[in-house]
């Protein structure tokens, strides 16, 4: 399968289905499909980096498989695990009394059947056209890292009872990362690189009038300049794209038509999430107006 045929065509595809990407996000996106690397997409929260993976998806017509990473995850929950449960009662369903050796039951009970395949393993052994999103890998302990090098470098898994697991067919790979910890260089060197930030308030405005079509102009330049001089602030939670796209839907709701203190006040919450930040926000854009 080619996913993408040009970076052209990666801009008009990821376009189409709502993502704007500039011309290095879709010339490295291009070029992950084209060369068959993943993708380590790394910068703040709520740049897209997420949303990178889920519009190839859709762009391609591909399933997206996702692998949400967090402090703790193990190989079980990565990778596979066996259905204990269900070989306990194979095992006790034997009859005893019988001659067979328990080589013969191990052989059974350790089959395809009692299997249970996790989000790695799920993509690698997948046919048809797979997204897979290993996302917020730096949030995992490193030693996870280890489980990812095999599938990373040769899309193979192996498990000891049934052997090597090798991919037919190369699921597109993003992995994303808030750069909480520094990854791995054996798992840099295994992807491509794109860092994602904000974006200008030029595109933002395109981002919001894409995703809002109804949101008046004047007002949409007064929400992108005040999301700005928020990201500006030392706040615990700048406010990511999506909340803005959220806030200028909640100022369609209410028809406000002029984000002036008042407005703000009122809908905050809709792009702030911690008190500190509410308090911190009213009062730097109060003492900015005044200026």
């Amino acid at each position: 399968m080619t996913w993408f045929s040009s970076p052209a065509d990666a801009t008009e595809r990821l376009t189409a289905v709502g993502y704007l990407a500039d011309t290095a996000t879709a010339t490295t996106t291009y070029l992950a499909g084209s060369l068959e690397k993943p993708l380590l997409l790394e910068g703040p929260a709520g740049v897209g980096k997420t949303e990178l993976a889920k519009a190839v998806s859709r762009a391609t017509g591909a399933d997206l498989v996702r692998l949400q990473c967090y402090e703790g995850l193990d190989e079980a929950r990565a990778l596979y695990e066996w259905n204990y449960k269900k070989q306990l009662l194979a095992i006790q369903a034997v009859d005893h009394e019988s001659d067979r050796s328990w080589s013969e039951t191990h052989d059974e009970i350790f089959t395809e059947e009692f299997l249970l395949t996790r989000p790695l393993l799920t993509a690698i052994r997948r046919e048809e056209p797979t997204v897979l999103l290993i996302d917020e890998v730096d949030k995992t302990d490193i030693e996870v890292e280890g489980l990812l090098l095999e599938v990373l470098s040769d899309f193979q898994v192996t498990i000891p009872e049934l052997g090597t697991v090798t991919s037919t067919r190369r699921p597109f790979v993003v992995l994303t990362s808030n750069a909480s910890r520094e990854l791995s260089e054996a798992v840099k060197r295994r992807c491509l690189y794109l860092h994602l930030d904000y974006p200008d308030a030029h595109r933002e405005r395109e981002i919001l009038q894409a995703q809002v079509p109804d949101l008046d102009d004047a007002i949409a330049e007064q929400l992108v300049a005040t999301v700005g001089r928020l990201r500006e602030l030392e706040l615990k939670k700048a406010p990511s794209i999506a909340e803005a796209v959220d806030w200028a839907r909640t100022l369609i709701a209410l028809e406000i038509r002029n984000l002036d203190e008042e407005a703000i006040r009122t809908t905050l919450g809709a792009v702030l999430k911690h008190q500190t930040d509410h308090e911190r926000a009213i009062k730097e854009l109060r003492l900015g107006a005044r200026r």
